[in-house]
Parts: structure tokens; sequence; C-alpha cells
């Protein structure tokens, strides 16, 4: 027996070199530096990957709160019953908070685990809201000329090739036509890379053009970093200041917030990375559900506001008409009231049925996958008509509709 475990021992050891000695023969050669980064953040520390509470992993900076309001309490709030099959799906996605609002009122607010109604978490791509929110205003300040103005003109490593054909429209819609390789899983892709990488602006300044920009919906977060600086480029400020002083100090925010850098002094992560309190999130989304405004101010231009929760016409992956998103917002037009929702990689949703006054917050570190014709429905004219405006959406953010509903019609009793 000692000889068996000593010979399992001595291999495990060698597979061990081998590994070690693979993976830094790999990233060497490859160039690819980052995953040191990823894999010590991960790996080494007992993680598959990115998680919800990554902010000490990166350096930051601040979004400063001023003056913020509490939300008001419903009578009857967390007074609500959600059944037990409910409560399991929710725990089995790891859902870390729960918050439902009717206008400004909290209905129901509960926590797992270790997070509270203090805890920041990771926004991942809610973040991607807040830019096109950003360049919203920008456009109505005369800061950026408009939305269908060349890329390049913030943008200089544009003007001499053939990605001066790209608009900041475009670059909204998701539809620049760059070759930027978006995967949440795969750990050589530009997102691994732009994540845990040091240098985002080279990254994102070498993509290219591979097909015609406006035609085709392809979510890339890369289209976000570049709006991410040609804001900077336009407006003179760090995104992190201009982002603080246009919403997080207008809406009520009671935390400062931070928002990820690529290094020390370095660019802000625009494509994902806010980190903030649940509450705080319910006041981004109050932007969507009051038609861009806190109060009487209007902080998203109303015309900017009509125009970003409209899907463009273009084609999708799927051949399904492009109901899902917007300028930056995703759109679900089912057969109820139309929702318009942020939404991060780990089902991180801001869900706003403006039509019904609800608002719901949903913060966690799994969601489900896709919508996606079955199969054996590709060819059935009549299903996918009737089910085309459910393709990209998270199976999960149907649940939480149909649960933000209930809570509500229970306190409305």
């Amino acid at each position: 027996m000692k000889r068996i475990l000593k010979k399992t021992g001595k291999f495990l050891l060698f597979t061990f070199i081998a590994v070690f000695i693979s993976v830094n023969a790999f990233i060497l050669l490859s160039g690819r530096f980052y995953l040191y980064k990823g894999i010590a953040s991960t790996y080494l520390v007992g993680k598959t990957g990115p998680t919800i509470y990554d902010l000490d992993v990166f350096e930051y900076a601040t979004l400063k709160a001023k003056g913020g309001t509490d939300w008001k309490k419903h009578p009857k709030l967390n007074s609500q019953w959600i059944s037990e099959d409910l409560r399991n799906y929710m725990e089995d996605l790891e859902t870390k908070a729960f918050l439902v609002f009717k206008g400004d009122t909290l209905l129901y607010e509960e926590y797992w685990d270790e997070h509270s109604d203090e805890t920041r978490s990771n926004s991942f791509s809610m973040a991607k809201t807040v830019v096109s929110i950003l360049v919203g205003i920008a456009i109505d300040e005369g800061k950026i000329e408009s939305l269908d103005v060349s890329a390049s003109k913030y943008i200089p490593e544009f003007r001499d090739d053939d990605r001066k054909k790209i608009t900041i429209r475009n670059l909204l819609m998701m539809a620049s036509g760059l070759d930027w390789t978006e995967s949440g899983k795969n750990p050589l892709s530009d997102n691994a890379e732009s994540y845990y990488g040091w240098d985002l602006r080279e990254l994102v300044l070498s993509q290219k053009l591979i097909s015609e920009p406006g035609k085709t919906f392809k979510y890339q977060s890369g289209n976000t970093q570049l709006l991410g600086y040609i804001l900077e480029e336009a407006t003179g400020m760090d995104l992190t200041k201009y982002a603080e002083e246009k919403i997080w100090s207008k809406i009520g925010a009671k935390n400062d917030a931070y928002w990820s850098l690529d290094d020390e002094n370095g660019d802000e992560k625009a494509f994902c990375c806010i980190y903030a309190t649940a509450r705080d999130y319910a006041h981004l989304g109050s932007l969507l559900l009051n038609e861009g405004k806190v109060g009487n101010e209007q902080i998203i231009p109303k015309w900017y506001y009509d125009q970003m929760l409209v899907p463009n016409s273009m084609e999708t992956p799927e051949g399904v008409p492009n109901t899902r998103y917007g300028l930056h917002v995703w759109t679900y037009f089912g057969k109820a009231n139309p929702v318009y929702y942020y939404r991060g990689i780990k089902g991180q949703y801001i869900i706003t049925i403006p039509k019904e006054n609800l608002m719901i917050v949903r913060l966690g570190s799994k969601r489900k996958p896709n919508f996606e014709i079955p199969d054996h429905f590709k060819n059935d004219k009549e299903y996918i008509q009737q089910n085309s405006h459910e393709v990209g959406h998270a199976l999960d953010l149907f649940q939480y509709i149909a649960l933000g509903k209930m809570i509500k019609s229970q306190t409305e009793f």
C-alpha cells in the first residue's frame, strides 16, 4: 500500500509540474500575460472565474454619492408569501439580493448569505446601460455631435481605415462589425483579457472590421469600451467623474460606488464592473421607470430616453427580428406591458415595467441560459412568430418578472 501511495504521489507531482510548465510556456509564447492575473485571482484562491465580489482584485475609482434619499417602505414590507419552489429556484441560482418596488416604495427586500443592504457587488454588464445614458447626456450637452457621427471623430486610430464607417449608434446597437470575441467562459477570449488585463485601450483599438456596421446584432463588450473612450475624449473627463457628476450624485444614491480600472490610474472598464448596493442599483432603475427623471429633473434627455428603448431593425445570429436590444438597454415585449432592463452576466438585473410602475432588482452569482428556438421548431414559422420575442432573454428573467408582479399584487390586495 505504501508503495502504491508513493507511486501515486510521484505521478501527481510530475503531472502538476508538467501542467505548470505547459501553462507557463503557453502564456509566454502567446503573450497572454493577463492569464497570470486571472489564474491568481481565481483557481489559486478557490474560484472558477469572475465573481460578484471582485472589487479588491482590481484598482478602482470612486463615484461619490451626494445627498442620498431613502426608499419609502410599504407597511406590508416583506409580508408577501413566496412558494417553496420559487425560493428553491432563487437559491439554486445563488441569489444574493431580491428587491421589489412600486414606484418609490419598497415592497419586498431579501438578502442571502453574507450579502446585506450595505454590500456592494459587481454590476458586470449592467454598467453598459450607464454608459449609454452618459452618451445621451453628452450628445444633449453638445459634447458629442450626434448618434450618427463617425466614432473616428473621437477615436483617431479609426480615421485611416474602414473602421471610420462605424457610428456611435452602431456601437450602441451592438452592430459595429468588429471582430471582438465575446465569451464569459473562454479564458482566451477578448472578454477575459479585458477583465484581467491591464491595457484595455490597446486591446480594443486593435479590433478589425469584419462585417458591415449597422447590419447584424452581435453583443460585444468592446463596443462599450470604445464608447467609454469616446466619452472621455468628448467631455475631457474621466468616465467615473462624468458619471458621478451627471448621474450618481443626482439619482438619490446613498452610498459611494466604485468602478474597476484596468491598472493603477488606468481606464475604467466601461463594459462592466460598477460596484454598488442593491438599493442604489434601484436608483439607476428608476431612471428607466420614470422616463429619465429624478423628481422633476430630467437626467436622461427625453429624446434619448425614447430612442434608447426602441430596438433597431437588424439581423440577429438566431435569424429572428431584433426585439431584445435598444441602445445598450435590454427590451422585452411579451404579451403584457413592455419591460426594459439592465443585465449582467451572472444574473444581475434591474428590471423596470413603467406601465405597471414596477421595478425589480435581482443580484446573484448564476443565471439561466438564454431562450432559444428548439431545433424541432426551427422550421415552424408559426411557433417562431409566436416566440421570437423571447429569444436572447435569459430564462430566469421571466421568473423574476412573474415573482415581482405576484409580490406587487399581494401588497395591493
